[in-house]
């Protein structure tokens, strides 16, 4: 994983593991170097394409835009819960501590195959997740911060 700007693709803040249980995936960070002031709950996503510059498809520049929308193979069309109906790509959120360690594990249940997800975008939001659209569409969180391609 690594910070993204409207530059491109910066330093590395860690990796983290993708691995398959029978409870769904499960993902494993190991940042370090987050600002202390990211302490905190933050949108975590698959997102469609695998790559982290800052152009869009549309020609726009922003952090990751490169990385396209949340990954929505079945077509919700919404962004939800990790448990419910929307993208397939909303993840839980990612936990941040006071020192700026993202250590905790998430896990996606309605994920089963680290394949499918293979040469996607990992990216962590500056913000948190609502999982919903109301009143800030894709969860309200924001500007994204890390990105990474899932290998």
């Amino acid at each position: 994983m690594h910070y993204v700007s409207e530059q491109g693709v910066g330093k590395e803040a860690g990796r983290i593991a993708i691995t398959e249980t029978g409870h769904g995936v499960v993902f494993t960070p190991n940042l370090s170097g987050l600002p202390e002031s990211s302490a905190g709950l933050h949108g975590f996503h698959i997102h469609v394409h695998g790559d982290c510059g800052p152009t869009g498809p549309d020609g726009e520049t922003g952090p990751a835009l490169a990385a396209g929308g949340h990954y929505d193979p079945d077509d919700a069309g919404r962004h939800g819960s990790p448990w419910g109906n929307g993208h397939l790509g909303d993840l839980p959120p990612l936990f941040v501590d006071a020192t700026g360690r993202a250590t905790q594990p998430v896990l996606a249940p309605r994920l089963t195959q680290v394949a499918t997800l293979r040469g996607r975008a990992l990216v962590v939001h500056a913000g948190g997740d609502n999982h919903a659209d109301q009143p800030q569409a894709l969860g309200g969180g924001g500007t994204r911060m890390l990105c990474g391609v899932i290998r």
